[in-house]
């Protein structure tokens, strides 16, 4: 029987007018079987520290900066992956004929997911409801991913129903947060401090395409 696995994607700063220099999507992924075993752990967490509501990268702070951390550390003990696409959104170049803002983030998508699937695995998708066009985009992720024949599903859930789409968000938020120079929360370094040192990587450049654990990915559009 295939091994399935569950990513769990989402985004950030994607939009084109936001006023922000970068998009960003991520996926967090875990094997099926394994994610009780990950929410239980995470409970655990969540009590020890006595930190109640959802996990998001604007809520890190110096009160619960020992939580993420602890968090963080526990991502990096398992077997579970992250992997994240950057684009500069400046390089998009939406004069081309028959392109646009639109159809480019459905291509980051297309590369977020499928260069790392395996055709002896089977996926399900899982991406964090934003807006009133989910269902638009679930339409179009499905025609663009149609040829990848082991994704048994896709379907939008809200983050606050997933831990494990919570931690993407609070690792790509870590990325997003110090490629822009934004260092003025210490509780907030120290997160992006202990990320990088974990993945003995700078989370301003790509990691080796084959990197399983923790995949960056820069796309240069020039």
């Amino acid at each position: 029987m295939s091994k399935t696995f569950n990513l769990y994607c989402d985004e950030s700063t994607h939009l084109q007018h936001d006023g922000k220099p970068y998009m960003m999507i991520a996926y967090i992924k875990c094997a099926y079987p394994q994610i009780k075993q990950h929410k239980d752990y995470i409970k655990l967490l969540k009590a020890k520290h006595k930190f109640h509501g959802e996990m998001k990268w604007s809520k890190i702070s110096k009160s619960n900066a020992e939580f993420y951390a602890d968090v963080i550390d526990y991502f990096f003990a398992t077997d579970l992956n992250f992997r994240a696409i950057v684009v500069d959104k400046s390089q998009i170049d939406e004069t081309r004929e028959g392109f646009t803002y639109d159809d480019f983030y459905f291509r980051m998508y297309y590369q977020l997911v499928a260069q790392k699937m395996a055709a002896k695995y089977t996926y399900n998708l899982y991406l964090d409801v934003k807006d009133t066009r989910s269902q638009d985009k679930l339409s179009r992720l499905k025609n663009i991913l149609d040829n990848h024949h082991n994704i048994r599903n896709i379907q939008f859930i809200k983050s606050y129903e997933s831990y494990l789409m919570q931690i993407a968000d609070v690792m790509m938020g870590a990325i997003n947060y110090h490629i822009r120079g934004l260092n003025k929360v210490t509780a907030k370094n120290r997160i992006i401090e202990k990320m990088q040192s974990h993945a003995k990587i700078n989370l301003k450049k790509s990691t080796p395409k084959e990197a399983e654990k923790f995949n960056l990915f820069y796309i240069d559009l020039r």
